[in-house]
C-alpha cells in the first residue's frame, strides 16, 4: 500500500512560480515511476510530467515543457514538480500518483496509474 500526500499549490500571478511536494509512504517509493496529472473544472484529467525511479527518464506534456521539472528524492521519499513561468491556463487539481511496479520507463496514461494523491489547488491569475 502506497499513500501519497501533495502540498505547494495556491494562489500565484501569471508569471510566478510554485512548487509542489508529494510524499510517499511505503519502502516501494524508491523503485515507483511517478507521475503528476491535472484537471481543471470541466475538463479530463490530463498529464503532466513523469520520472522513472532512478530520475534517469522524465517526460513532459508539450505543454509545460521548459517551464515545469519533475524531480525527486529517493531517501526522503519525495517527487517534486517546479513550475515556472504559469499561465492562467495551468490552473488545475495537481494530482501526484504512482506506477509499483514498472515496466517501461515512463507512462502517460492515467490508468495506468496505481495510487493517487488527494490533489492540491493551483490558480494562476492573470
Amino acid at each position: 500500500q502506497v499513500q501519497l500526500v501533495e502540498s505547494g499549490g495556491g494562489l500565484v500571478q501569471a508569471g510566478g512560480s510554485l512548487r509542489l511536494s508529494c510524499a510517499a509512504s511505503g519502502r516501494t517509493f524508491s523503485s515507483a515511476t511517478m507521475g503528476w496529472f491535472r484537471q481543471a473544472p470541466g475538463k479530463e484529467r490530463e498529464f503532466v510530467a513523469t520520472i522513472n525511479f532512478n530520475s534517469f527518464t522524465t517526460y513532459y506534456h508539450d505543454s509545460v515543457k521548459g517551464r515545469f521539472t519533475i524531480s525527486r528524492d529517493n531517501a526522503k521519499n519525495t517527487v517534486y514538480l517546479q513550475m515556472n513561468s504559469l499561465k492562467p491556463e495551468d490552473t488545475a487539481v495537481y494530482y501526484c500518483a504512482a506506477v509499483l511496479y514498472s515496466k517501461r520507463y515512463y507512462y502517460t496514461a492515467w490508468n495506468e496509474y496505481d495510487y493517487w494523491g488527494q490533489g492540491t489547488q493551483v490558480t494562476v491569475s492573470s
